[in-house]
């Protein structure tokens, strides 16, 4: 046996290799090896299949081949992608074409209406709060209320010469210029010439001060402080040949800071012994050293009294709608309404009467402010507008908010307000929420307001009066009216000004919302009405007003400083 085996190996020769190894079962993973038959079979088909691939890459390389020799082709392509699609497109049913619906965005168009439609009967339903007898729960954050003003017993040091300003502007614009003439008078040791009333073409109102204030009041309450006149002394106008247009006139920039007035103002005051300011609306920092914020305070919270025929008439008004709010122990809400044809021209606002509004709008704008709204470039945006609080509130909103605030159809209302636009028909939703209400024009005879109609300014200081005391003061739309008037309750009412001042841009949202019931809209107006309530007792913050907020931290730090050191002749 082994020499059988010896000769098999040894048949091998040396030169020979060896056969390989038969494979081993476990790593042959127990595959079974193909028959001869599937063997054929499979060379076929991947014969076949290297011949199908190997002629689609061959057509595919001609192709690109023949595209790059000519890259014209290249531009007809998107010629066929766009033909190809409007095959496709044409061989569809319109009815299955996607239809695109342009939703406006919440609180970007004017649906209030729509809303007061279809809530009226929920909130006629509900009539039984009384909000007069608990709007105001909080109390002054500054403890004991001091008003911006002490009285002042010394006497004044020689004049360093004469100031002549000119008030322009509306009722309260012109109020900020005085206050503001006193303040710069008593810093810069003047004296100061009763102010001169621009005749404006939009208020159009002649009206001199003396028609509007007290003049002898304004003099006398001042005389401790700032020398006031009627007129400059003859011995001062010989010098400018009686002509007041030779008279130096400072042209100063708006909000400019009191530090101007002594180094640039103060110099040829001295030197010419009478200077002139036009115009002077706005032309000082709100941020003043106490010395001037206190002459700002008494000027316009003390000096400023008006005169006897509107005081006369304003009481009369103030006491007949104590008598119409006797359901509520005499007391009423004041609204100021800003929706004049003007105001709403102005705001670029747009609200539910159609092309007819437009074309009274484009007229109204242009006769107002030719080619301010027109200029190439402009783009006007009225949602964006709306959305952002600046539209003004119309008497259908006013009365919706009222009634969610909580304030019932038998509460007393005074409407502060010009020629209302479209009043019939703006008007006829909010008497019919608030029946009581009442304007000046319905409170006073024809007899009683003829002396006053025809003068803007005086007709608005009727309103000022009744407003700063009613049991609630409600603004609806910005500017120096509500912002005086606030002031000015706080300086009456210990420091809290108990005013509702809403947030228009949720108003936008809220009245825009097709979904929300009375029961959610009044929740979300009550809580508007405690944000008032807190935001009434607020202090002063810097760069602030002093005619909105008396500042009564500024007496604190003035009480620790020196007193008004005026500046004397040099």
């Amino acid at each position: 046996m082994q020499g059988q085996v010896y000769s098999r190996l040894g048949s091998f020769g040396a030169g020979t290799p060896s056969p390989p190894p038969p494979p081993s079962p476990v790593r042959a993973g127990g595959r079974r090896t193909p028959s001869k038959a599937g063997s054929a079979r499979g060379s076929l088909e991947a014969a076949a299949g290297v011949g199908w691939a190997g002629a689609a890459k061959r057509a595919a390389w001609a192709l690109l081949a023949a595209l790059l020799r000519r890259q014209a082709v290249f531009l007809f392509a998107p010629l066929l992608y766009v033909a190809a699609m409007l095959l496709y497109m044409g061989s569809l049913p319109l009815d299955v074409v996607p239809r695109i619906i342009a939703r406006s965005a919440p609180g970007s168009v004017y649906r209030s209406p729509q809303l007061y439609a279809r809530l009226r009967a929920e909130m006629d339903a509900d009539n039984y709060t009384d909000a007069l007898a608990t709007v105001w729960r909080q109390t002054y954050k500054g403890g004991v209320w001091r008003p911006c003003i002490h009285n002042m017993s010394k006497s004044l040091p020689e004049s360093n010469g004469y100031i002549y300003v000119e008030a322009n502007g509306g009722l309260n614009q012109q109020r900020t210029s005085i206050c503001n003439a006193v303040a710069i008078a008593g810093f810069l040791n003047a004296t100061l010439v009763i102010p001169n009333f621009h005749f404006h073409s939009i208020w159009k109102d002649p009206s001199k001060f003396s028609d509007i204030y007290d003049e002898e009041h304004f003099v006398k309450r001042l005389q401790n402080d700032v020398r006031v006149v009627d007129k400059v002394p003859d011995y001062i106008m010989e010098r400018f040949g009686h002509n007041l247009s030779n008279v130096i006139n400072f042209k100063i920039k708006a909000w400019s800071p009191i530090k101007y007035y002594k180094d640039v103002v103060l110099p040829k005051l001295v030197e010419e012994r009478f200077i002139r300011i036009s115009p002077f609306a706005n032309r000082l920092s709100f941020d003043a050293p106490p010395v001037v914020q206190r002459l700002r305070c008494l000027a316009n919270f003390e000096a400023l009294k008006f005169s006897n025929p509107i005081a006369t008439l304003s009481e009369t008004l103030i006491a007949r709608m104590k008598e119409k709010s006797v359901g509520s122990n005499g007391k009423y809400i004041a609204v100021h309404l800003r929706f004049e044809e003007d105001m709403v021209a102005f705001s670029c606002c747009v609200y539910d009467g159609g092309d007819e509004e437009k074309k009274e709008m484009d007229a109204a704008r242009e006769i107002g402010w030719r080619g301010k709204f027109t200029k190439r470039g402009r783009v006007i945006r009225p949602g964006v507008i709306r959305m952002n609080g600046k539209c003004p509130l119309t008497p259908l909103e006013v009365g919706l908010m009222l009634r969610g605030m909580g304030f019932s159809n038998n509460t007393a209302i005074f409407l502060a307000s010009g020629k209302i636009y479209r009043s019939e028909k703006t008007m006829a939703p909010l008497l019919e929420m608030f029946p009581l209400l009442q304007t000046k024009e319905t409170l006073a005879s024809d007899e009683e307001l003829a002396p006053f109609e025809n003068f803007s300014s005086r007709m608005a200081a009727i309103d000022y009066s009744v407003c700063a005391y009613s049991e609630v003061f409600v603004t609806t739309q910005g500017g120096n009216f509500p912002h005086f008037l606030m002031g000015h309750r706080r300086y009456l009412y210990g420091g809290h000004s108990k005013t509702i001042k809403p947030d228009k841009r949720r108003l936008a949202i809220l009245f825009d919302n097709p979904r929300i019931g009375w029961k959610s809209l009044k929740r979300h107006l009550l809580n508007m009405r405690t944000h008032s309530d807190a935001k009434g007792v607020e202090l002063k913050r810097p760069n602030e007003s002093i005619y909105t907020f008396p500042c009564p931290d500024c007496m604190c730090r003035l009480n620790r400083t020196a007193h008004s050191k005026p500046i004397h002749p040099r």
